[in-house]
């Protein structure tokens, strides 16, 4: 599995238009073939910054996914309300701690 990590900037003023874009490409994006997963965060300071974490299948299902006409057009619209230049990097995960109940 890969997890791409998707941090973006926004301008003040375009975060809801950010959240609009999302709310209506979520679901194309999560069942995109290979997609295992999608989630959105936003950070506890800076309500203009989001990141999106997207968990693939492999890399080859993320640059199938990347190169679509579908996530052009999508990250055209989003692009134009970036404040900054977006972070993103691809992971594989080597471990996952989960809390244990106690009795």
């Amino acid at each position: 599995m890969l997890i791409r990590v998707v941090r973006m900037y926004f301008q003040e003023e375009h975060v809801n238009d950010f959240l609009e874009i999302f709310e209506e490409s979520k679901e194309r994006i999560r069942n995109f073939d290979g997609c295992q997963k999608l989630e959105l965060l936003q950070d506890y300071n800076q309500k203009h910054i989001l990141t999106t974490y997207s968990y693939w299948r492999d890399k080859k299902a993320l640059d199938h996914y990347r190169s679509s006409a579908f996530f052009m057009e999508n990250w055209s619209q989003m692009k134009k309300y970036f404040s900054n230049k977006p972070i993103a990097f691809s992971c594989i995960k080597l471990a996952e701690v989960d809390g244990q109940q106690k009795a």
